[in-house]
């Protein structure tokens, strides 16, 4: 598969993910948070499981260990989340987890004992402020839906530093598949615990549901799967830059939500803090001055 043709299908999964805000905020007015976790990912595993049966059922230890591990961090990520977008919007809600980008190199460094570079620095601080202007009001604090979603941020940081880890020593396309079992199984059981599980009562919870657990689980995490094994971090960290802003327009054209002139600098900011800390300005530069010298010759 050419770069471009992988780069195209992370597109496509940004826009399923984008538009997951969305569905998880309409699937809330009907369903409880655990509830709606454990129905979303167990019609992923399912999906996707039926797809990949023969191989599934070849998966060996390690595959399973990184699978329970991987899909209790997936449950974490989507619990903080849906709690976060309890009394958060669906705007707030993407721009935050944008910060995902930001937090995979900044715990790698920790973990790896490297020191971030200033270009990652930078861009931390211009995300930082951008939060503040997007999330603070007027003689107010941090949300509690906010900080779910940097909460959300952090474990989904985690999740993918974890997968590409387990990437290297299992069965990636297993990994992917039954982890999505697993965070079903957690929902479930935190449903059964706190919770009062149900079906959707609704034409608009089933959409939701379907939606969530067809479109941007079972085909989103298998496609993200297939598709990074031909593109590099760089590109796909870049194009999930993009995912805040198609969640952003989905949350003005379907639920009529608005971000002030002071949110959309805030935002701005998210955006341009993740890309700065991706994007490396020199070689960009660099491979821009080189075209024009050959364009000169």
């Amino acid at each position: 598969m050419k770069q471009y043709k992988a780069d195209l299908i992370i597109l496509m999964v940004t826009f399923f993910w984008g538009s997951s805000y969305l569905f998880m905020k309409v699937g809330l007015d009907s369903l409880e948070p655990f509830n709606l976790i454990a129905l979303r990912f167990g019609v992923a595993f399912i999906a996707a499981g039926s797809l990949f049966l023969k191989r599934i059922l070849l998966a060996d230890r390690k595959s399973i260990l990184y699978s329970l591990f991987l899909g209790m961090l997936l449950f974490g990520v989507f619990a903080s989340i849906m709690l976060g977008l309890r009394s958060t919007s669906t705007s707030n809600a993407g721009f935050l987890m944008s910060l995902t980008v930001i937090f995979v190199p900044v715990l790698s460094a920790l973990f790896m004992k490297t020191k971030p570079d200033k270009r990652l620095v930078a861009g931390i601080l211009l995300a930082m402020t951008g939060i503040g202007m997007l999330t603070l009001k007027p003689h107010a604090t941090l949300q509690s839906g906010d900080a779910w979603c940097i909460l959300a941020a952090l474990l989904f940081a985690l999740h993918i530093i974890m997968t590409g880890k387990a990437a290297k020593n299992t069965d990636s396309l297993n990994v992917g598949i039954l982890q999505l079992g697993f965070a079903a199984s957690f929902g479930l059981i935190f449903s059964l615990l706190f919770e009062s599980p149900k079906l959707p009562g609704s034409t608009s919870g089933w959409i939701a549901v379907l939606a969530l657990g067809i479109v941007c689980s079972a085909i989103g995490f298998v496609l993200q799967a297939i598709a990074q094994q031909y593109t590099t971090p760089t590109h796909t960290g870049l194009i999930f830059a993009l995912e805040p802003v198609v969640a952003a327009v989905f949350g003005i054209v379907f639920l009529h939500e608005s971000l002030t002139i002071q949110g959309y600098f805030g935002a701005a900011m998210v955006l341009l803090g993740v890309a700065l800390s991706e994007l490396d300005a020199r070689k960009l530069f660099g491979f821009r001055k080189m075209a024009r010298e050959s364009s000169y010759t």
